[in-house]
């Protein structure tokens, strides 16, 4: 288990500990479907859609974001007005094709299916709803125009003002006051465990629970989860390229658009940049220069704090793709980067190119300076040393409504019969896993993948927003 998850339902046990043929694969998968559901945290905090159809990776499915009816105002002669149900439908391909797989070797077999599982199938479910939770989590720069809190500087202090400015910004935004999530990375838990709120008996009223098992449980309108996948993220990429604020009365909250100097070169339009006393992650979508100095940043979301003149503004250098073919749209794999002097880190923000609105996404691996894997495929095409920007440090949280995410998840084809394959496809609580069991004649021994298809979208990102710790 690599979260706390407080008030979950427990699942059923399908599997049968004198069962003489431990490759059953109904079995596997039934129990692996379970395993998942215990191990999984922010993926069961959102929307899941699952229809029982059988899908490939890579096909679209429509999901159906619902509308909205405005209330009118009618006399004793009026007639009313109807109103067309409308919704929105929002596509999403099913390219996270997630799997895992081991070999149980000749001689192992003759263990109970509960020693496998123990053995195999739990640390490969554990893996599997680790990348579900870290996929899901990768969403969150999509909630950056809604942020509360203080970035690198999240204390006991202001914490319960922090998290009262979170819960303000959800409400001016109508979302639901009800299914609030807050999942928390483990540095802004620990803060938050240092509140008396969250921790004196006499004001949660359990008895001492919470103090006893470190939990947060409910409070201030939210449910709250630590989820280890949750990121944070400890150093800057690169040096930054350092400049200032230029107006002698500073600009006010919600202002996007920056008067400013000391830049030696051009920053990157794409790129992020921080401002002392603000600290939100502002991501540049247009710039000004003259002789080849930068003299005005335009941001796609406003400062959450007033910033006085000559604010130090930080922007983090980028880097470049480092393949001579490119990268088609689809690409699921690493992607060859170069230019770092900082290795980039996991869920960490990172778009490409130098477009205003080019696709955000977060950094799921890294292979030192020289590669990243991404949250998703590529949206689009990349090309042989296209920019690539990456977010700043910070500990970053997510407070969500289950409707603003959506986890798209369909069933998978068993291979053809005649292949030699056992297979079984279990589809519960709207989820869907495929176990397939074959013979390795040259490993000897039996071969076991546990996989699933899904996609993921962000529905409304109006029902969430990031806490920055």
């Amino acid at each position: 288990m690599f979260g706390k998850v407080f008030g979950k339902s427990s699942t059923f046990r399908p599997y049968y500990e004198n069962d003489v043929d431990v490759f059953i694969p109904e079995l596997w998968a039934a129990e692996g479907l379970t395993l998942l559901v215990e191990n999984m945290i922010a993926g069961s905090l959102v929307y899941r859609d699952f229809e029982d159809t059988l899908q490939n990776y890579g096909d679209v499915v429509n999901v159906r974001k619902p509308g909205e009816f405005t209330a009118k105002r009618k006399t004793n002669a009026d007639n009313v007005v109807i109103q067309d149900v409308s919704a929105t439908s929002i596509q999403v391909p099913l390219n996270q094709h997630i799997h895992t797989s081991f070999l149980i070797r000749d001689g192992e077999e003759s263990k109970s299916f509960r020693s496998l599982v123990d053995e195999f199938l739990k640390p490969a479910i554990v893996a599997q709803a680790r990348f579900i939770d870290m996929v899901v989590l990768g969403q969150y720069p999509h909630f950056f125009g809604n942020s509360a809190g203080f970035m690198g500087n999240l204390t006991a202090n202001n914490a319960k003002t922090s998290l009262l400015s979170l819960r303000q910004v959800l409400n001016q935004a109508k979302a639901p006051v009800t299914d609030r999530n807050l999942i928390l990375n483990p540095i802004s838990e620990t803060t938050l465990l240092g509140l008396d709120l969250f921790l004196q008996a006499n004001t949660v009223g359990d008895q001492g629970q919470a103090l006893a098992e470190a939990s947060l449980g409910r409070k201030l309108g939210f449910n709250m989860y630590m989820d280890q996948n949750m990121p944070v993220i400890t150093a800057n990429v690169n040096t930054p390229a350092n400049g200032a604020i230029n107006l002698a009365a500073g600009y006010n909250p919600g202002t996007k658009t920056f008067t400013v100097d000391g830049f030696t070169g051009a920053v990157t339009t794409g790129g992020y940049i921080q401002i002392a006393g603000d600290w939100t992650p502002l991501r540049i979508t247009a710039h000004t220069e003259t002789l080849g100095a930068t003299t005005s940043i335009t941001t796609a979301t406003g400062i959450k704090t007033a910033v006085a003149d000559n604010a130090v503004i930080y922007y983090f250098a980028p880097g470049a793709v480092n393949n001579a073919s490119g990268y088609a749209a689809g690409y699921a794999k690493e992607i060859t980067v170069d230019g770092f002097t900082v290795a980039p880190q996991v869920g960490q923000v990172v778009t490409f190119g130098t477009g205003a609105t080019s696709t955000v996404y977060t950094v799921m691996a890294v292979n030192g300076l020289v590669g990243i894997t991404l949250d998703r495929p590529l949206v689009a095409a990349l090309a042989d040393n296209d920019v690539v920007n990456l977010g700043p440090a910070g500990a970053f949280n997510l407070a969500i409504h289950r409707n603003a995410i959506a986890l798209v998840v369909r069933p998978l084809a068993k291979p053809r019969a005649g292949t030699g394959a056992l297979s079984a496809v279990v589809n519960w609580n709207n989820l869907s896993m495929r176990v397939v069991i074959t013979y390795d004649g040259e490993k000897q021994g039996h071969l076991v993948t546990v996989d699933m298809l899904a996609g993921i979208a962000v529905l409304d990102n109006r029902l969430g927003a990031v806490f920055l710790g």
